[in-house]
Formats: C-alpha cells, sequence, structure tokens
C-alpha cells in the first residue's frame, strides 16, 4: 500500500549533527538521518552541524521549535558522557514534556546490538512548543538504530496503537 493509500502524513523535521570534528563531507550520521526521513516520505526542511556547546545547540533548537515550518528534531551527537557532551542539558531545559520512555527503548533496543555499552547512551526525547525533539548519540549505527527501530513507527501517523503525529 503506498504512503497516499494509507492517509500517510509527512512530518517537517530538522536534523542537528553535534560535533566538534563533523562536516558536510564527514557528518554519515547526520546524512543517514536526513537521506532516511525524505526516503521515509517526510519533509526535510533543515539541515545544520553544530559544535558541542550547550548555548549553541540550545539556540539553534530554539529557533526550530518556534519556527511552525518543523514539527520535529532530531539531533544526533553529544550524549556521551566527556565533558564536551552536552546535548541533553541543551536541550532538555526547553522541554515541555519529557518522552522518557525513548531514552528507556533506545537503550534496550540498543542492548541486542552493543550490549552493555548501550549504558552510555544519555538518548532524550521530548516535547517543546508542538515540536517533537529527539536526541541519539552521534554513531551512525545508534542514528540506523534510533530511526528503524523506533523513530521510523512513531512519526508514521498510520502505525498502531499509537504515534507522535497527533501531537506535532
Amino acid at each position: 500500500m503506498s504512503h497516499a493509500e494509507s492517509g500517510f502524513k509527512a512530518a517537517k523535521l530538522a536534523v542537528l549533527t553535534v560535533s566538534d570534528t563533523r562536516n558536510e563531507d564527514t557528518d554519515t550520521s547526520g546524512r543517514f538521518l536526513a537521506e532516511a526521513l525524505v526516503a521515509d516520505g517526510h519533509i526535510l526542511v533543515d539541515k545544520k552541524i553544530v559544535i558541542d556547546d550547550k548555548y549553541k545547540i540550545r539556540a539553534i533548537v530554539s529557533q526550530w521549535i518556534a519556527d511552525e515550518d518543523i514539527q520535529g528534531v532530531l539531533i544526533t551527537g553529544g550524549t556521551g558522557f566527556t565533558a564536551r557532551d552536552t546535548t541533553p542539558e541543551a536541550v532538555q531545559p526547553l522541554f515541555d514534556k519529557a518522552i522518557e520512555g525513548f531514552g528507556e527503548l533506545f537503550r534496550a533496543v540498543s542492548y541486542d546490538e552493543i550490549g552493555t555499552s548501550t549504558i552510555q547512551s544519555r538518548a532524550v526525547g521530548g516535547f517543546a512548543n508542538k515540536t517533537v525533539i529527539f536526541c541519539m548519540p552521534g554513531s551512525t549505527g545508534a542514528c540506523k538504530t534510533g530511526w528503524n527501530k523506533i523513530l521510523r513507527e512513531q512519526l508514521n501517523n498510520s502505525h498502531r496503537p499509537c504515534n507522535f503525529m497527533p501531537h506535532i
């Protein structure tokens, strides 16, 4: 069944890569998310790369959640435990509501792939101004896990019993 036949509604999404070293040529994680969301019928509204600085991250995400043309933000990188990893600290103060289950489920499905190393993921999700935000680790494998095992279904209005589309 095609998207049109299923009543599929495309989400308008932005992708942010948080990295001190990646650029457009080397950003395989952000590129994967952008390509995957478009391949699944969604609309890529914007894509940026920002250094791992919580105020710069927060500034971009704040602009996107204020933009009525953006319904969701996918962030890759900055979720580890080094001093430079500040993505959760940057975005969580912006949340109107946290999606606790996203980080929990991300770590659960990651366990099958990377074992106990999944405990080092600080993947988080939340809503801000009717915009859904998901923060994933910076590896391309982690982005594939997040998209293929969680976000693909949760950003599809035909997924049952529920999905995030009515909320954005």
